[in-house]
């Protein structure tokens, strides 16, 4: 037969090859993932399982990390990490209903001057308190706590901080005073639901005191934030 003549074979369309599959660990970190990261680490410091400069290193990874599988290990030690990754927001086994997306920190500044902040506010999951020659108030005896977990980082050189409590939340604290003092009153509420604030930082030349407020309670600790949570 002559080999001009046989019959065309059609051409079979070449396939791609498949797509490599992606390891859950390969995957490429969002802000979000972080954010939840950073966000079980502040509960782990604020329970007294990180002390501050375990939790300052580990957050710094946190916002290096690339992928996911780089921040599983931050969080494997503790508690919190298998459920706080998969629970979606307002799922959070406390009374204080959904909560607002977590935005930058309040940021209270004194310079030469003073900076207070009372009253019926909402306080955010984080306060930036710096004081450099002047006085930083915050009075938390009236606020209204939208989250269970607050962290204060408080800074005064040659100046102060000072923050108060109603009498019925837990307080901790861990910082340094340098030439100057750094003092929180800690407490441990009955209530397994109440509030708890950390204060952290240092004081050079100056002072940092987180102390409760006699008289002070945070009433309905269950009901009050629910309230008040959208005012």
């Amino acid at each position: 037969m002559d080999p001009e003549k046989q019959p065309q074979q059609p051409l079979t369309p070449a396939v791609p090859p498949p797509a490599e599959v992606l390891n859950g660990d390969d995957i490429r970190a969002s802000d979000a993932d972080r954010d939840r990261i950073a966000d079980i680490l502040r509960e782990a410091m604020a329970e007294g399982r990180l002390t501050a400069d375990e939790h300052a290193e580990r957050v710094d990874l946190v916002y290096r990390a690339k992928t996911v599988g780089e921040l599983q290990p931050l969080v494997r030690d503790l508690p919190a990490a298998s459920g706080s990754t998969a629970q979606g927001p307002g799922t959070r086994p406390y009374g204080y209903g959904p909560e607002a997306p977590e935005g930058p920190a309040d940021n209270l500044v004194a310079v030469f001057s003073s900076s207070v902040r009372k009253g019926r506010w909402r306080v955010g999951g984080r306060t930036n308190a710096f004081a450099l020659f002047g006085s930083v108030e915050i009075d938390l005896t009236e606020a209204l706590f939208g989250q269970r977990f607050t962290v204060i980082n408080a800074t005064a050189i040659f100046g102060s901080v000072e923050v108060r409590v109603p009498e019925n939340i837990s307080l901790r604290g861990n910082g340094t005073g340098v030439f100057g003092g750094f003092e929180v009153k800690s407490l441990e509420s009955t209530d397994p639901e109440a509030p708890v604030v950390v204060v952290n930082g240092y004081a050079v030349f100056g002072s940092v005191e987180a102390k409760p407020k006699r008289g002070k309670f945070v009433a309905d600790l269950q009901k009050r934030p629910r309230k008040h949570l959208g005012h």
